[in-house]
Parts: structure tokens; sequence; C-alpha cells
């Protein structure tokens, strides 16, 4: 029997519909049948659900003549549903990569209960993403009352004969209930699975009327039906749904509170239990009725908010102040000719080209002092014995201040004011195969709000662009253009490893990571792309490693844009190494790397081991973000190896040999002489030997 059955009813969804659905037939966990049902929707939500429904046979649609609503839709697809378990999901929502593998490894530990809790995140029209907010620790009756934010085991389902209502607020009723009687068979998954879309426009949400009026007499029905003690144990939970939809003016006007107030206090009068005590204020004011004191709360605590943030506001004025004046006098310091402050990635701790010349430096200059600047929350990423200051803080403010050596390979955080004497060297962190600095004015989709004044600024404060390559030199002087700074070609410190590493530190690596001796090990490393949030590979991750077979392993290495996981469901075939510290040791690890448009490939290369191009969205990459070479062309310099462009075709290169050949051999040996000429294992010296120990002064 298929493990879960994933229910989609649609209705005018066709602008959200193709993601949603590939959200569910991507995921890892395969085992699952989806029944897309039409509601009737006038758009082409039923044309979109027919492609895949003809291209995947896990996709069943079912058409519905006349419009019944969600309620009924869902209904629908419950009864042709066969999984073990039933999940309900929008049409405009989605299932987060590495969800099913979750939930089944939840269920499997709790014996698959009668009905599973999962957390979820929202994402609005702006595809900013926050946390769902609910809190997954106490009385399951106070977590979002939604079909899409939990499963149910089917044949608890039907026996109690659960079904949504027809009409707004479907969820409450049926939602409630299978809590109520799934008793101590209630279990928590603590893991975003769904992500809830915020619509700007043309969703009921945002559609302010009587029609939201239908959520009391919801909670009219369920305490009807309730017992005692499950109404004492629902009233509480029906209040604070109440008071949510009151105070929504996406939902109700402000000229109908006053009505919806009195209904809701009459239902609450209504069933509260005997010597029951509501415990807020604002549930005393529902209890006795009164829409005054209600208002009186809400007003109080209007005042109280606008009064806290005021003084929140104030202190950070002051503090700002405060650090701009110490800053000032910082400033009139004279510099530590013996002073130097690292950054990577925006202070997400101590890594790439800065952290391998931060090394060589305690080696070869030990008398400069290094001092790493990170972020509060990654704090915990400093290896013991590095010195580091929180950013922003007075620490922070003093070292920049003062150090006369300043390395990053992005930018230092508040805007500090360079100072005559101090040295800046720009390491970047990668070889640009993706448009960068001014070039990505021709791609605003992928700048985010950029300032390119502000880029142009700090460009001006670099002494010295490291470069690995004249690839780089020759885009980083026109990308970023100014005559402050000289190149240093002297190749990437971070890459002198793949030089220095002998076989035994290779085999150390691979057993830490939990690879088996004779197992060829694949680095699967995408990149990040500006149109899409969060990790969502095109790659069936499950089916490419049991295609390879048990000889393979394959190490998923995801963007650090997207945390410190990959969401992937437990394989022996499968290792998530997104939270390994240290990339360079994945690459040591790996036989091969399959990747896209990552600029690891460029610093793999030097390892001379295979590198396959696994690029199933290069033209919506290039349109999206622009590229400076063809990287599928084939050509000699542009392309380091094996090309795919479908997940069969990746598959096919390693079954049948064609990933490593003497065509991407040659291939790869042209690219590494393009791309490499600097590394040797020697670069970190060099750029130590130039910065620290021949007297470079700021230009």
């Amino acid at each position: 029997m298929t493990r879960f059955s994933v229910v989609v009813p649609v209705h005018r969804v066709q602008g959200y519909l193709r993601a949603c659905l590939e959200s569910v037939l991507t995921q890892s966990y395969g085992d699952l049948e989806l029944i897309v049902v039409d509601d009737a929707s006038p758009d082409a939500s039923a044309a979109i659900a027919a492609e895949y429904a003809e291209r995947d046979p896990r996709t069943q649609l079912v058409r519905v003549p006349d419009r019944t609503g969600t309620g009924p839709a869902r209904n629908t697809g419950a009864d042709r549903a066969t999984g073990d378990h039933l999940l309900f999901l929008d049409g405009d929502d989605l299932l987060l990569p590495g969800a099913l593998a979750a939930v089944d490894a939840a269920l499997t530990a709790a014996d698959d209960p009668h009905v599973l809790l999962c957390a979820h995140d929202r994402v609005d029209w702006w595809e900013h993403v926050r946390p769902g907010g609910d809190d997954l620790t106490g009385d399951p009756l106070a977590v979002t009352p939604a079909a899409w934010n939990r499963v149910f085991r089917r044949d608890f389902w039907r026996a109690e004969r659960l079904a949504f209502s027809a009409g707004a607020y479907e969820d409450v009723v049926p939602v409630h209930t299978a809590t109520l009687r799934a008793g101590d068979r209630v279990a928590v998954l603590d893991r975003p699975c769904v992500r809830w879309r915020e619509r700007r426009a043309g969703s009921f949400t945002k559609t302010p009327g009587r029609a939201h009026f239908a959520v009391v007499g919801r909670y009219e029905q369920l305490l009807a039906a309730a017992g005692p003690e499950e109404r004492a144990r629902l009233l509480p939970h029906a209040a604070a749904h109440l008071l949510a939809v009151l105070d929504d003016p996406g939902r109700i006007r402000q000229a109908d509170r006053r009505d919806f107030f009195r209904e809701a206090s009459r239902v609450h009068r209504a069933y509260a239990p005997a010597g029951t005590a509501p415990r807020t204020p604002e549930g005393k004011a529902l209890a006795a009725a009164s829409f005054t004191a209600y208002e009186g709360l809400r007003k109080a605590e209007t005042r109280r908010l606008r009064v806290t943030r005021r003084l929140t506001r104030q202190k950070k004025k002051l503090r700002a102040r405060a650090m701009r004046a110490a800053y000032r006098a910082d400033l009139r310091r004279p510099l530590d000719p013996h002073l130097a402050v690292y950054g990577a990635y925006w202070n997400r701790g101590v890594s790439c080209n800065p952290a391998a010349i931060h090394a060589k430096a305690r080696e070869l200059a030990p008398h400069v002092r290094g001092v790493w600047v990170v972020s509060s929350r990654n704090k915990h990423r400093v290896p013991p014995g590095v010195e580091y200051v929180i950013e922003g803080s007075r620490r922070y403010w003093q070292t920049m201040a003062t150090a006369t050596y300043l390395v990053n390979n992005s930018s230092f955080p508040g805007g500090f004011t360079k100072r005559p004497g101090q040295v800046y060297l720009q390491t970047h962190h990668g070889t640009p195969l993706k448009t960068m600095g001014l070039d990505q004015r021709r791609y605003p989709a992928g700048t985010h709000g950029i300032s390119f004044q502000k880029v142009l600024d700090h460009t001006d404060q670099w002494d010295y662009s490291l470069s690995s390559n004249p690839h780089s030199t020759e885009i980083w002087e026109r990308v970023y253009p100014s005559v402050a700074y000289q190149p240093l070609e002297a190749g990437y410190p971070r890459n002198d490893v793949y030089f220095t590493a002998g076989e035994d530190e290779v085999g150390r690596i691979r057993a830490q990571l939990g690879v088996d001796d004779g197992r060829t090990v694949l680095l699967y490393a995408p990149t990040h792309r500006d149109y899409q949030k969060g990790f969502l590979p095109r790659l069936d991750l499950r089916r490419f490693a049991e295609t390879l077979g048990p000889s393979y392993v394959v190490l998923v290495r995801a963007h650090y844009f997207y945390g410190a996981d990959a969401g992937l469901e437990n394989h022996p075939q499968l290792i998530d190494a997104t939270g390994h510290p240290h990339v360079e040791e994945l690459c040591l690890a790996a036989d091969a790397l399959v990747t896209d448009y990552s600029s690891l490939m460029f610093d793999y290369a030097c390892l001379n081991r295979p590198i396959v191009t696994y690029a199933p969205d290069w033209q919506a990459y290039r349109l999206a973000r622009g590229t400076y070479f063809d990287l599928l062309s084939g050509r000699p310099g542009e392309t380091p190896g094996a090309v795919a462009t479908t997940e069969d075709e990746l598959a096919g290169l390693f079954r049948y040999g064609g990933w490593d050949t003497a065509e991407t051999t040659a291939l790869r040996t042209a690219f590494r002489e393009r791309f490499c000429p600097y590394d040797d294992g020697r670069a970190a010296e060099r750029v130590v030997r130039r910065l620290f120990l021949a007297g470079a002064q700021s230009s």
C-alpha cells in the first residue's frame, strides 16, 4: 500500500500550482500518490494538473463539475485516497524539501499515531520567509487549526467519519475533532514541512467581510458536539482563534467588529462549563460580553506597544550615538602595526581565503595578531584559540579603528571609515561564472535592492584584489572599477590544501564522514539561485543514489544561504554534508564533483578529478543572472567535463562510464589550465609575504 496520499484541491491557483505539484513530486521520499481535485476552476489549473498526471503515474486528476468549495473538494480527494496517511496541501502552498522523509521518520518513531502535527513557515508576496509561529510543545489544540499542518492516519479518518465542512473555515471542526478523538495518539514533528503562502490579493484571508462570521458557527458546532471536559479544553483555544479573526483587518471590517464580538461572546457564554474562568483579560471581556472593555484592553495594549517600541528605538539611538562617539575617538588613536582583522561571508565564521591566510600568518608572521569579526549567532563557529569580536560591539569598533590590516572575502559590517595607513585585502570567494558587481545591473531580478553606489564606495577602500586566474582579474577590474586597488594574482589560499593533503588525510576525512573503503564518493553541490527560495534540488536524490547502486555514496552540500542542513531523509547512500565546516574537506573526500553553476567547480579543478555539470535550468539561470561564458558549450576552457541536463542523463553518465573518459579528461585539463594557473599549494604564503612581510603600504 502507498505510504502517503497527498490531496490538493485547486481553484484559481494557476500561478502557483506548478510549484506546488513539483514540491510534492520531487520529494526524496517517493512512496506517494498525488490526488489533485479540480473544483471547477475557471482558469488553467486543471490543464496544469493534467500535464502532471500524464507525466507522472503517481498523479491523478479528479474533476468536480460544479464548484463545491475547498472542504468538499478535500473530501472528494480523501475518498479516492489509498495511502496509509492523508496529507492535505493547498494549491498555492509548498511541501518543503525532505518533508515526507521527515514525516515518515516521525510516524515510524511514534508507532504510526492517528495524527501528526507538523511545523510550517510562511512566505509573503515579496518571497520573505518567516516562521509559522506555532508552539508545538503545548496543547495540540493550540496549533493553527488547518488541514495542511498535520498528517492523519487514513483508517482513523474514515473510522471517525471525519469530513471537512462546506463553506468558510472548513478546517476547524474536523481538525479539532481529530485531535480530541486521537487522545494520546497525537505526535509532533517540530520541523517546517509546509510553506504557507500569504497572497497579496485574491485569497479569502485577504477579503474582509461578514463571510468571516462563519468561524463563529464552526466553533458553535464543535462545542455543541463536545462533552463538558472537551468543552473546558476547547474553549480557551476557540476564544483565542475568534479574537484573532476579530483583530485581523483583512477579515473583519471596523464597522463589523461589534457584531462579530457579540456573536463570539454569545457562543462563549452558551458553552462555557460552569466554574471555568477565562485565563486572559481579553477572554474575560468576551465572557462578560463587554465590547467596550475589550476595545479598552486593545487600545491599552496598542499604547503599551507604542511606548515599548519608542523606548527600544531611543535606546538603540543612544547606543548608536555612543558607539559613533567612541569610534570617532578611536579613529584618533594610532594604528596597531601588529593587528589584522578578518571576516568571511558576511560574518558567518572562520572560513574561505581569509581563514587560510590567517592560518599561514600565524605560522610565518606570528607578530601579527589576528582577530575575526563574527555575528553573535555565528560565534559558535569560531574554533578554540581564535580571537574574535562580535559585529557592532564596542570591541568591534575599536578593532576596526586601530587594525593596520583588513582581510575579507565580502565586506565588513556597519560602514567603517578606512584610515590612511590601513591596508585592505579583498580576497573574493569564487571565480566568476555568473555576473558580478556592476554587470549585475543588467539583471535586476538578482540584485535584491543592491546599492551599486555602495558597491563602488566599498571598492574604493580596497588596496589589493586577490585573483585566482587571469579571467578573474579581467572581470574584477571591469565590474569593480577603481584606481584604489591593484590585483594580487597569487591564487586562492583556500585551495592550498588540495596540493598539500596526502592519502592519509583523505582517508581520515572519509572515515569521519562515515564512508566505507572502496566506495565511489560523489559530491553534489548545487549553487544558490536568485529566483528560488530554499533548497529545492532538481534531482530526486534518493532515486539517483539507488540508481547508482551501493558502491556509490553521495555527499550533499546545499548552499550556505539555506541553513545547516539540506533536509534529506535517512538513506545509506546519502550523507547531508551541508553543515560540515570545511567544504575543502568534502572536495578531498570526493572522487568526482557534480554541480551546476557553483564556483566550487573552479576550486575542485585543482584536484584534477572528474567534474560533471548537471544543468537542468541553464537557460533560466543565464537569463536571470547572466554568465560570462557558456558552461555547456563543450569548448575547451569553458566546459569542465561531462554534461547532463536531465536526471536520466546524469544517472546514465555514472552507470555507463561517461563521467570519466579521455574526452572529459581533455576538457578538464583545458579548464584547469585556464582557471587554476596560480594554484600550487603556496598561495597563502605568497599573500602573507606580500601583505605582512614586505612593508605593503596603502595606496
